[in-house]
């Protein structure tokens, strides 16, 4: 089995593409250790990693973020965890556990604007999902109200230097052009 790695714009996240498929929906975001043990044998696998601190599953790729060494001493180990996962032949996730999709039970906005929140998830989803994900992230809508769209980033998006200027600059940018009543973006947990 080789496993590829991509740097992603957030230096302390890295991808790695195990060439298969990881999640087939969804996507699967890990912060903490006990939840990820609790959810997934392979993300409590790259947690048990000294210097882990985040585990965030896509179609095809793994990102994987870290507080410690650099990754010439972590890379190592975290290849080695992946490529023992796949050859056991666990499950990705565990049990009846499902990664999250992108679901619309925590999101918020007024009926009124349910057009306009159609068009902002549209390009979302056709514009900006995809590039995100090359870098190994995600970002999800979670609502709007008053002009302000709210998004929600993951995986190498989370906490990445240039997620600020990629939130205002970039996204903020292309929703006001698509959508006139968007003022602005934020992002929110």
């Amino acid at each position: 089995m080789f496993i590829q790695t991509e740097a992603t714009p957030n230096p302390a996240t890295l991808k790695f593409l195990p060439g298969k498929e990881v999640l087939r929906e969804g996507t699967a975001d890990f912060r903490d250790a006990e939840g990820a043990r609790a959810a997934s044998p392979l993300a409590g696998r790259l947690f048990d990693v000294p210097g882990v601190t985040g585990v965030f599953f896509g179609y095809d790729f793994i990102t994987v973020t870290k507080d410690g060494p650099d990754w010439q001493h972590l890379k190592p180990a975290i290849l080695g965890a992946i490529m023992e996962h796949f050859m056991s032949g666990q499950p990705i996730m565990a049990g009846t556990e499902r990664a999250e999709h992108t679901d619309e039970a925590g999101e918020f906005f007024d009926k009124a604007d349910a057009e306009i929140v159609v068009t902002i998830k549209e390009l979302l989803d056709t514009r900006v999902r995809p590039a995100v994900a090359q870098d190994g992230g995600d970002i999800t809508f979670r609502g709007y109200e008053n002009g302000t769209v709210f998004l929600n980033m993951k995986g190498a998006c989370a906490g990445c230097p240039s997620s600020t200027a990629t939130l205002k600059h970039g996204i903020q940018n292309l929703l006001k052009h698509f959508v006139p009543e968007v003022q602005q973006v934020e992002q929110v947990a």
